[in-house]
């Protein structure tokens, strides 16, 4: 294999992988809202910039599509191998350093999630890396123009998710803590932050007019629905979403990145992101975008250290491969549901959640994908029921916005009408027009409802076993004439979270 085209291949097989292993089970929860989102185009919406609503609607334009929609982070994963192996060619590695760092990439469980299903890191496991490359080139080229496409980059990360800005702090500050300090005194660095700034205003500006809705929603996230990791925990688990068996390479990566002059800002940037991170009581697979940085440095001086010792490359490969493979159908749809929890407890691993809910016999992320069309069905169920002046004047609440987006996306051919939600973007979306004299209510308590509704009446209920417990035996009201006035009940259903 030349080494031009090294990369291409690399990419190539991670695309592969991506391509036949993410489109199974089911439409996840957050890409259903992503492409109602993005069905109603915005500067912005409650709880993400627009970049990844508009991308996941686009792939839903000519009918549903749950391939289309996962091969936009399908190739991003292959950029992001892509870019892997562009930075070990900048540290001066050959091929072997490529396949090492690009595979280490690739089959990195918190990676390979990230490039199996619609989300905002999709892009983030892309730019932050390829900000790095081009800072990188300014350093070791002196070529001070590629600060203006490192702005551009950042300014495109922060329209998919806004933790971009952590790293570009990370990255000033790592420069500012050495001597590559001075390539910040230059025009570009300007050109590069005003490139990023423009980028970045109009969603800005949309977050500002509706009085920074994103910061309710984190500071609501961590009174009571995320997980509060100590600064231990915090980096165990990192350790564990991006591979245990992988801990010693890319700790040998990291290690050379704080002893190679030209590259020891990376290694402070890194400690600066970690350490913001915790600070902020994030969670624990925000900060791991920056990591094909660390495998491509890894990639380049494990190769350095082998020399001209080939012999060892196929078994480091070999262990990397076989490392990957063993906690890969955790994180890539490849095994039948019931398979899947079967191995995970051969292997004797347990789901676990980022945020305070009651766990499914599966990972969160498959767990939310499960049940959906099945919800809209039942929902149809009980709208086909009422007679048809109820029909007319019927809408269905739901208590949040992967409930109602499932109706939203999978509804009309069911003939539904349109499902409202207090929940993030859905609130400002407000009651649509509904009146509130015939609402189809998933989920709830009978005893809440008679509170505001005349009438309450059981209807159905939705079993979804494998889905998260509280999407399970969810019951669906009937509720006939709204008793208190639509804008005050409308206020008491906001929930930002």
């Amino acid at each position: 294999m030349k080494r031009e085209r090294a990369p291409w291949v690399l990419a190539g097989l991670t695309l592969l992988m991506h391509a036949a292993g993410n489109p199974h089970y089911g439409f996840f929860r957050d890409e259903l809202y992503f492409i109602i989102c993005g069905r109603h185009p915005q500067l912005g919406y409650v709880d993400q910039p627009p970049l990844v609503p508009l991308t996941t609607a686009l792939t839903q334009v000519f009918g549903h599509s749950l391939f289309l929609l996962r091969l936009v982070p399908a190739l991003c994963a292959a950029a992001a191998a892509y870019v892997t192996c562009l930075l070990v060619l900048e540290f001066g590695g050959g091929i072997f350093a490529m396949v090492l760092g690009s595979t280490l990439t690739a089959l990195s469980p918190v990676l390979v999630n990230f490039g199996m299903k619609a989300s905002p890191d999709e892009f983030q496991m892309l730019l932050w890396p390829l900000t790095a490359l081009f800072v990188l080139r300014v350093i070791k080229r002196g070529e001070p123009r590629w600060w203006l496409w490192a702005g551009v980059s950042i300014g495109i990360a922060a329209q998919a998710k806004y933790s971009i800005f952590f790293f570009a702090v990370a990255v000033i500050a790592g420069l500012a803590l050495t001597p590559e300090r001075t390539v910040m005194r230059t025009k570009w660095f300007g050109f590069g932050a005003l490139a990023a700034t423009l980028i970045t205003l109009p969603n800005f500006l949309w977050q500002a007019y509706y009085q920074f809705p994103m910061f309710e929603l984190l500071i609501h996230g961590q009174q009571g629905k995320n997980v509060l990791y100590s600064p231990l925990l915090f980096v165990a688990n990192e350790i564990l979403i991006t591979n245990p068996f992988f801990v010693l390479l890319w700790g040998c990566g990291l290690v050379w990145l704080f002893r190679n002059t030209q590259t020891r800002w990376l290694g402070f940037g890194f400690v600066v992101l970690f350490v913001m991170m915790i600070a902020a009581h994030a969670k624990p697979y925000y900060p791991s975008p920056v990591f094909p940085i660390v495998f491509a440095a890894s990639g380049y001086i494990i190769d350095k250290w082998i020399g001209s010792q080939w012999l060892w490359r196929p078994p480091i490969v070999g262990y990397v491969a076989v490392a990957g493979a063993l906690l890969l159908p955790l994180v890539l749809p490849i095994l039948p549901p019931r398979t899947l929890v079967a191995y995970m407890q051969r292997i004797h691993l347990a789901p676990v959640t980022e945020e305070q809910h009651e766990m499914s016999q599966l990972p969160q992320d498959y767990a939310d994908m499960m049940g959906w069309q099945e919800m809209t069905k039942t929902v149809a169920k009980v709208f086909d029921a009422l007679p048809d002046a109820d029909k007319e004047r019927a809408v269905i609440l739901a208590d949040n916005y992967g409930e109602a987006s499932a109706v939203n996306f999978f509804g009309p051919s069911h003939g539904l009408p349109r499902a409202i939600s207090g929940h993030n973007q859905y609130y400002l979306w407000g009651p649509q027009g509904y009146d509130g004299s015939v609402v189809i209510k998933i989920g709830g308590r009978p005893s809440e409802l008679r509170r505001v509704f005349a009438t309450v009446r059981y209807a159905g209920r939705v079993a979804n076993p494998m889905g998260m417990a509280y999407e399970d035996q969810l019951p669906i009201y009937v509720c006939h004439h709204l008793t208190v006035p639509l804008s005050s009940w409308w206020v008491k259903l906001k929930d930002y979270n």
